[in-house]
């Protein structure tokens, strides 16, 4: 698998590079229009002008003064005209500046590549044959959110080419099987023996964030890097279809499994939070805004209560104290701020790591936040008054991707980059041991509810789990159906 680094660890740009070359997929592909058939505006000619077009001519930018985000804006033109004469490519300005060879293209030369040949003769068929719109489509309605309905998400392989990266992980209640984030799938693991028990087909590419609800349901913050990010909610009880010992519950069209979609946005949902009691859910990403949601009544009736709008940058961690009158935020704007819910308004604003922060906790109390970033650092700090810094841990040799606090006892796990998970006393900030056994960064760490285990999973696919009691090996493998992986050695005595 080719080796990545980035600013962050979650670069939608990148993202979208490894997951087209790593699992290409026909069904994922954009086709051409049948031949013999009317090419649809919508199916065919949006998806081309999303792809070249709409990065400068959407409705915050308008270059040009010309907006193509919906059909009724694209055939009035901007500025400089750009018309759409019907039955007439060459006639048709929008299409002679995609193919001319002189200076003023669209798009411009100094933007990137010109639009394809092959895309750009769809663009004439579909003027020729008269540039219509399709039957039951709204001239208004915006075409990327018409876009994003439309798509089908792929069936996940059956047996994983690559590894697949693991940057979500959660236990179930009773501890026995572990959740991991796979492509387009939720997968389930017996943690005893690394036995694969269930997969969970989802419409989202990469599990980013989850966590269970009191009522053992699965909410799940994920999407598709540049494209959407969502946060859904299963039952991964309900009953599926056996495939030899492996369980499939579809979770993208059965109401059984999906039981909830919270909400969709235009690019990735990286973190999520669910307060104790389950009544209050937390989810922000790359839109830098958070969204919280009442769930009082049960995930069926949730509403969403406020949009939290407190980063300049991408929001990459969240936590809610235990009250849910606290929100804590990790921003790639290398800040961790606090939130008051009740109030809707910003209480504290932390600094102190000068650079990215990717990770959050706090104390159930509200008491202390916890932070971790690039700087290689966990820092804790008051929650409240000015946000200063009371101690900060070393001891990770690389960036720090993730903090969490143990649902018992006073610990945190953090996992970094160093390839290790460690473990952290709460108050005293010291190292209490070190996890090792993984070979690539460790993106995602989880506790068990009762607090024994702790799991660990990296970027090449490999998951581990540990007891907490003595830091010893209770199982590892390689969470990418079909691929196998070393088992890891005892710890000696």
């Amino acid at each position: 698998m080719p080796r990545l680094r980035c600013a962050c660890v979650l670069c939608a740009e990148t993202a979208v590079v490894v997951y087209m070359l790593l699992f290409a997929n026909p069904q994922t592909a954009s086709a051409q229009p049948v031949a013999g058939k009317p090419v649809s505006f919508i199916n065919d000619v949006a998806p081309i002008l999303k792809e070249n077009c709409l990065a400068c001519h959407d409705a915050k930018k308008k270059s040009g003064k010309y907006d193509m985000t919906t059909f009724e804006k694209l055939l009035a033109g901007g500025a400089n005209g750009e018309q759409i004469v019907p039955g007439k490519p060459e006639s048709s300005e929008f299409h002679t500046l995609m193919v001319t060879t002189e200076q003023r293209r669209m798009p411009p030369r100094d933007k990137g590549e010109a639009v394809p040949k092959d895309k750009a003769e769809v663009i004439a068929r579909w003027i020729k044959e008269g540039a219509k719109i399709d039957g039951g489509l709204d001239t208004k309605a915006d075409l990327v959110k018409e876009l994003r309905v439309r798509w089908k998400p792929p069936v996940p392989p059956k047996t994983y080419q690559f590894p697949i990266i693991v940057n979500a992980l959660a236990f179930v209640p009773d501890g026995k099987q572990l959740v991991v984030g796979g492509h387009h799938e939720l997968t389930i693991w017996a943690v005893d023996t690394g036995k694969l028990v269930k997969r969970i087909y989802t419409r989202a590419e990469r599990a980013y964030a989850m966590a269970f609800l009191p009522d053992g349901k699965l909410a799940v913050a994920g999407g598709r890097p540049g494209q959407e990010g969502d946060v859904r909610i299963y039952n991964i009880n309900a009953k599926g279809k056996m495939e030899g010992d492996v369980e499939i519950l579809d979770g993208v069209n059965d109401k059984t499994v999906l039981v909830k979609h919270l909400f969709d946005v235009e690019d990735s949902v990286l973190c999520l939070a669910v307060s104790p009691d389950g009544k209050t859910l937390a989810a922000g990403g790359c839109d830098r805004a958070v969204r919280v949601f009442d769930l009082s009544d049960g995930v069926e009736k949730a509403k969403l209560v406020q949009i939290v709008e407190n980063h300049a940058d991408w929001v990459l961690g969240c936590a809610l104290t235990a009250d849910g009158k606290y929100l804590v935020t990790a921003g790639r704007d290398k800040t961790a701020k606090v939130w008051d819910l009740k109030a809707k308004e910003s209480v504290v604003t932390f600094p102190e790591h000068q650079n990215i922060v990717y990770g959050v906790a706090i104390k159930a109390d509200g008491s202390v936040g916890f932070s971790v970033g690039a700087d290689k650092n966990i820092r804790t700090w008051k929650p409240n008054g000015e946000g200063k810094q009371v101690k900060a841990g070393g001891g990770h040799g690389d960036e720090i991707f993730k903090v969490i606090a143990a649902p018992k006892d006073a610990l945190l796990a953090t996992s970094s980059a160093d390839k290790t998970v460690r473990l952290w006393n709460l108050e005293t900030l010291a190292a209490t041991k070190t996890l090792s056994g993984l070979t690539d960064y460790v993106y995602a760490v989880a506790f068990s509810a009762d607090g024994q285990l702790v799991a660990g999973g990296s970027y090449d696919g490999e998951v581990r789990v540990w007891k907490v009691s003595d830091g010893s090996v209770v199982k590892g493998w390689n969470a990418s159906p079909g691929m196998v992986s070393k088992e890891p050695e005892p710890k000696k005595k």
